[in-house]
Formats: structure tokens, sequence, C-alpha cells
């Protein structure tokens, strides 16, 4: 309470506390701002008088810096006659202030009793919803460690899996079963990589790297990693212009998109269906449409089909499969890129359509259409390869990979071996897992970078793979963070483009 002249604190406050409430008197517009922005308040009581000169933009700052969820009650005493004062403010003025309550002097006390109650109510709801709000907050926090303890402890088996049916096959004509095995575990990869990756988008944590993309090129691609999993009789057919469709896109990004538009297709198909991929240029936009001839929707289903863990309705057996993420997942990466998706159906049985629009690349952003071949690399002796991981069999597995891929690959168990081995034996690279007992892949990093600075290439293998957790690794010294389970062949590439020139020995 604020009211620096007369007996209209005093009287004020006696009043209240007769009734039960608490008031607290203020000698200054100053002092009132400050202590409501260090205890908060139910409401402030203060008198019209108060807003000589620049009042109003005072009390107006204090009440900027508080939370969305704030409306603070502001009871104003005024008189008939302020607005003609020299020092008093029109009710426009006041009413910057927000949540205004003018109280006409001579007040009876039953008035204002029954305003500061009405405040007191107000108020009282709005930290209800500060603490609907700040659970809410802390769920998504929670929600969020917990999928990146789900994708740590998931990755970690899926990259021992990937990397012995790689090894195993190695120089070996694939039999259909080892087929089968990679084709279930590559499968499982993506599903893994979608639910972790819809938490982030809703939660606005995908950070795009776009660059200039091809979409026909992309979507050859796609179709060739896919084909295994049709059905007998089913057939896949990409339809693309005479030209390339360029679109300015996070390459990895736009990969989820196809590969799940052409997986629901998949998996909604049956035996002797037909799936055609269409790519065309119109206008200013990039269009990619997806057919089948597939199960259908119903007409309330093309609305909601974008809806997170929405799925078409099928028999008991859930044959189709699936966790209703992967359409989500597609609408919310096509809006980060500009675009728009849309879905459309006949009906039940006739099919389905999926259409999506993306802004095209300017030909200038792009440069044409022919790119400049990647300079030729002088050969180098072997690469002096340095393991850390605590999971026995990914390090064993791993490193027979490399081995056989003649890379000279030494292996530590944990941090401090890691640190020991790398100070030792100088690598050229260091394959570190971030959740090391111990000393973790963080201190390993910054230990290694501050005695051996540059002269080692330092490549983080993760199953933590958030944002967050790749600045991280930036910050400790880390040259590349690599979510597992890890391609290898990626691995290779990586090796032999970034550490051929300046790494290699």
């Amino acid at each position: 309470m604020l009211a620096p002249t007369g007996r209209d604190a005093a009287l004020t406050c006696s009043l209240l506390q007769r009734a039960g409430l608490r008031g607290e008197t203020c000698a200054s517009l100053a002092e009132l701002c400050q202590r409501f922005e260090a205890d908060g308040a139910a409401a402030l009581l203060v008198a019209e008088e108060v807003f000589v000169r620049d009042g109003v933009g005072r009390l107006s700052a204090a009440l900027a810096r508080q939370g969305s969820w704030s409306d603070v009650p502001i009871l104003i005493f005024t008189g008939a006659q302020a607005v003609a004062r020299p020092h008093g403010s029109s009710p426009q003025q006041l009413s910057a202030l927000g949540n205004v309550i003018l109280l006409e002097r001579p007040l009876q006390p039953i008035s204002m009793l029954s305003a500061a109650r009405s405040a007191l109510r107000a108020r009282r709801r709005q930290y209800d919803a500060r603490a609907e709000l700040l659970a809410q907050q802390r769920a998504v926090r929670e929600r969020d460690q917990f999928l990146a303890m789900l994708g740590h402890e998931l990755r970690n088996p899926l990259a021992a899996i990937g990397m012995a049916l790689r090894l195993d096959g190695d120089g070996q004509p694939p039999s259909k079963y080892r087929e089968i095995m990679l084709r279930q575990f590559g499968h499982l990869k993506r599903l893994v990589d979608d639910l972790l990756d819809v938490a982030r988008v809703t939660s606005g944590k995908i950070v795009l790297r776009c660059e200039d993309l091809d979409l026909v090129a992309l979507a050859r691609r796609c179709i060739q990693q896919l084909s295994p999993a049709l059905q007998a009789g089913t057939t896949l057919e990409l339809q693309e212009p005479s030209s390339a469709v360029w679109v300015r896109a996070d390459p990895v990004r736009m990969e989820q998109v196809i590969n799940n538009l052409l997986t629901n297709a998949i998996k909604y198909t049956g035996h002797g269906g037909k799936i055609v991929m269409q790519l065309s240029n119109e206008s200013e936009w990039a269009l990619l449409r997806v057919r089948d001839t597939g199960v259908g929707l119903a007409p309330e289903m093309v609305e909601r089909i974008f809806e997170l863990f929405t799925q078409v309705e099928g028999s008991l057996d859930r044959a189709q499969g699936g966790m209703g993420i992967g359409l989500t997942l597609v609408r919310n990466l096509v809006a980060l890129h500009g675009g728009s998706v849309s879905a459309s159906s006949a009906g039940l049985g006739r099919g389905s359509e999926f259409s999506v629009q993306l802004p095209r690349a300017q030909p200038a952003a792009v440069g044409g259409e022919t790119r400049a071949p990647e300079p030729e690399r002088t050969a180098v002796g072997p690469l002096r390869v340095l393991i850390v991981e605590d999971n026995e069999d990914s390090r064993e597995l791993l490193a027979a990979i490399l081995s056989q891929r003649g890379y000279r690959v030494l292996t530590a168990e944990d941090g401090r071996a890691g640190i020991v081995a790398a100070l030792a034996s100088r690598p050229n690279v260091l394959l570190v897992d971030i959740g090391l007992p111990g000393i973790d892949g963080y201190g390993l990093a910054r230990e290694v970078r501050r005695e051996l600075g540059r002269a080692v290439y330092l490549v983080a293998i993760t199953g933590y793979g958030q944002p967050e957790d790749r600045v991280r690794a930036e910050r400790a010294g880390f040259d590349v963070h690599l979510t597992k389970p890890v391609d290898i062949g990626a691995l290779e590439r990586l090796l032999s483009s970034h550490v051929a020139g300046p790494y290699a020995s």
C-alpha cells in the first residue's frame, strides 16, 4: 500500500487487519516496486497522487518484469476531480498498468473490503496458474531427461547389434536371415530416432542444419533403402521431373520426412499394391507426393492423422505396428522448413495421398546443378585409432571392424585408462563414449586437449543425442558428435575426409 499523504494508509491497514487481511505500507513508489518484485503481493493499493511525473512508467516497468502468468490487481484511490489536478492521471493513462480498479474517495469500508477480497481471489487464482505452469515445465524437463536416458540405454545395445551384423557378414554374400535382421535393425533404429525426435520437435529443440538439397537424389536413396521392406507383389515407383528439385533444407531431417511417408505407405499397402512418389517444381514451391493403393482413410481421420499417437484403426492384432508418431514428426519437420503437408483419401479401401509443399531454393543460391568434384586426397599410412568405450561388446566389435579396414586400433575401457592410453600412444583419432565410469567423456576430452592440443581428432560416439549434448561435447573439445548406432560407412567417410590432412602422420 502506498498513500504518502493523509491517514489513508494507516486507516486502510487497520480496516484490512480487522477483516483478517494483511496489509503493509510503503513510503515511496521505489520501495513499493522493490518489495513487490522481491516478495510478491495479492494486490497493490496506491493513491492516485503517487503518479506524478513518471509514476505510471516506473510501476509499468516493474509489472513488465513479472511472469506471463501475473496480472496483479492494482486498486487506485482516486477522487472525482483527479483528472483535472496537475498530478492526476487519466483513466486512459492508468490503463497501461493493466488490471486497474479505481476506488473513488471518500470510500465506504464495505466497498474497500469487497474490492480487496475480490483482488485477493483473483491473485490466488494466478498463483494457482503459476504452480500449474511450473509443474508442467518440471514435467517437460523430467520427460526430456527420461527420453535422453532412454535413448542412451536403447542405442547402446542397438550399436552392438548393428556392428555385429556388419562384422559377421563382411566379405560374404548376404544371407536371407542376415538381410532380415539388418532390415529389422534399421526399422528399430528409425523408431528410436522418431520417438526421441518428436519430443524435441514439439518442445522446439530441433536445430536445422540447412543446405542446398536435391529432393530427387534424396528420394532415390530413400527408395533404395526401403525397397527391401515391400511386401510381395507391391511396387514402389518414383516419378521425377526432367530437372532437379532444389530446396533449402536439413538433409537428415528431410530424409526422415521421406522415409516416414514411404514407411507409412508400405505399412498400409498390402500384397500386390502400388506406391508412387512424385516430385515436381511448381512456381515457388517444390512438391512431393506419396500415393498408395492401401487401406485408405475415413473422412474423420484425414484431419486427425497428423496428431500424435493417432493410428488408422485396424484389427486387434495390430499387424501394421508403429507408435503413431511418424506423421506428427513429418508435419512438424516440414513446418520448420517453412512448408506444409496434407493428406487426402477417397475413403476406406481406396488408398491415400500425402502431399508436401516446400519453398524452392533460388537458382542463385544453388549455383547451378553441377558441383565441382571433390579433390583427390594424398594416400597416408594407417591411422592410429583409440576407442574408449565401457561397453565391452561395442568396444570389441568396433575395434574388429576398424582393424579389418586397415586402421591401427587400441582400446580402453574407462575414462582414466583412456587418458593414459592417449598420452602414451598419441593416436590420430579418439573415438570416445561419453557415459564412461570415473572420468566421463567430457573430462577425457578436456584433459587430452590440454595435453595434446589439436594433434588428435576427437569424436564423441554416444547414446546421448539431444542438442544440448552436442553443444556440451563441442565445448569440451570434441571435433564431432555422433549418435549411436553409428553407420560404419559414415564413420569411415568422416575419418578420411577430416583426418587425412591435418591429423594424419
